[in-house]
């Protein structure tokens, strides 16, 4: 007999990045997520885990955002075997994402290493992560896939299901149902959750039985802008652009704004609302996710999955180029006027999108769109914070161009709806807060403590919490 479960946070506690939190149930420990820490927490990558990777029996991941499967490879090289369980999409996506992040890492080593070299100091440079071959090795470990409401007995004291969050495509957020002391009790973990409204994918989902809930709070003092008016104010700064001739450059994350704003192209095409351009997605890992989007289109809302149902591609229309070789992409920039250029990385600190800045930057008649946040220290946020210069490449760029902000496409979930989806939840006896910036996890406690009657508590890294 089970007579308590304990559950220690190793990331994204008190702070955004890094999500991993290990559940000890008797003699099985399951992990659920494995990310990578990001921006100033980037040096807790290379830390030990907290625990030890070959005890761990199976690994849950909730979507696959780098800063929630970043570290599984290392995981898998420091000694896991156990069963990775995830949604389908989620497998597929956490592939090209994994492959993609060890290149960018091989990457930054050999440059960084390199200046080092000349330094005379090539100690100071640690080496990547992992590897490509790491990837592969720890994809062979992704055994167990499941389908939202679908649940999984793992022991006779312990199942599993997944819940639509409503975040990316197969985003799910987690309950865990344990029997200790002979009462089953259910324990959420919210990974990310998203809005209720939403351009392709389902939205959010609410559910009743919550015991114990570890929520995110990444956007917990803040209210989103509406999708309908962030979608007129798209249209409004592509239209105001073409008027004054020159290029378009929308910095885009590779998963799901991507796919987001050729969606809303499209729509705009349909209805005759779109110039004649040449629409270029100029990223191979954006353009590999968009092609797994279609693979799911039992993912999608009603909308976009009748779309697909008569035919019709929601991503794909005439004026659209996708760019995979590099030969492909410079070829972009022989051009004056009429392009619409998504690229990677979303917040322009690296990939190509700084060599369409550098091309289209110090332009007047040209526009730069931003469609997701710029964190501090970003070539983006340099931008919209009004820089009148910006270095790309080494070089000196003016910044002429028209800038454009639009904040209200965010995949995450704000604070009215986090509150909407806590309160939601019945006998809640436990609320514990994750993944938020320091401040805001205390802004969001406040908040929960003004409306709602139930005890809250701030997670902190490595802390035992124990449920009886």
């Amino acid at each position: 007999m089970i007579d308590k479960v304990v559950v220690r946070s190793f990331g994204a506690a008190e702070t955004v990045t890094g999500s991993c939190h290990l559940i000890e149930v008797g003699n099985l420990k399951i992990l659920v997520d494995c990310g990578m820490f990001q921006g100033h927490d980037e040096k807790h990558n290379y830390e030990d885990f907290g625990f030890n990777p070959k005890k761990v029996d199976y690994l849950i991941v909730t979507h696959a955002h780098i800063d929630h499967i970043g570290r599984i490879p290392l995981l898998v090289r420091r000694g896991f075997r156990g069963k990775i369980i995830s949604t389908a999409p989620t497998k597929n996506i956490a592939r090209i994402m994994l492959l993609d992040a060890a290149k960018v890492m091989e990457e930054e080593y050999r440059t960084e290493y390199k200046k080092a070299l000349r330094r005379g100091h090539p100690e100071d440079v640690p080496p990547p992560l992992y590897d490509e071959d790491d990837v592969y090795e720890a994809m062979e470990h992704f055994k167990i896939t499941l389908d939202y409401h679908q649940t999984l007995e793992l022991t006779d004291y312990l199942k599993i299901t997944f819940k639509n969050a409503g975040h990316i495509l197969g985003s799910a957020y987690i309950q865990i149902d344990v029997k200790i002391n002979d009462k089953w009790k259910s324990i959420i973990f919210s990974g990310d959750l998203g809005m209720k409204e939403r351009l392709i994918i389902k939205p959010l989902e609410f559910s009743k039985n919550g015991q114990i809930i570890f929520t995110e709070a990444t956007y917990g003092n803040r209210k989103h802008r509406s999708l309908k008016e962030t979608i007129k104010e798209f249209k409004q700064a592509v239209i105001e652009s073409f008027e004054r001739g020159g290029n378009i450059v929308i910095p885009t994350f590779a998963l799901e704004r991507s796919q987001e704003i050729l969606y809303v192209l499209r729509h705009m095409y349909d209805r005759g609302e779109l110039p004649k351009c040449k629409v270029f997605l100029d990223s191979p890992l954006a353009i590999s996710a968009t092609k797994i989007f279609l693979q799911f289109p039992e993912y999608f809302n009603e909308a976009t999955k009748k779309m697909v149902e008569q035919g019709e591609n929601p991503f794909i229309f005439p004026y659209v180029h996708f760019t995979t070789t590099v030969e492909e992409s410079k070829a972009i920039n022989a051009i004056d006027s009429g392009a619409i250029i998504l690229a990677g990385s979303g917040m322009c600190t690296g990939g190509r999108i700084k060599h369409h800045l550098k091309h289209n930057l110090w332009r007047p008649e040209s526009s730069v769109i931003f469609v997701g946040y710029q964190a501090k220290g970003t070539l983006g946020r340099q931008i919209i914070d009004g820089a009148k210069t910006v270095k790309i490449y080494g070089e000196e760029i003016a910044v002429k161009a028209k800038i454009y902000t639009i904040n209200g496409f965010s995949s995450h979930a704000d604070q009215p709806v986090l509150l909407e989806w806590l309160s939601n939840f019945e006998n809640t006896e436990l609320i514990n807060i994750v993944h938020g910036e320091a401040e805001i996890i205390q802004t969001f406690k406040d908040k929960i403590d003004q409306t709602l009657n139930v005890k809250t508590h701030i997670m902190k890294k490595g802390e035992p919490l124990y449920i009886t």
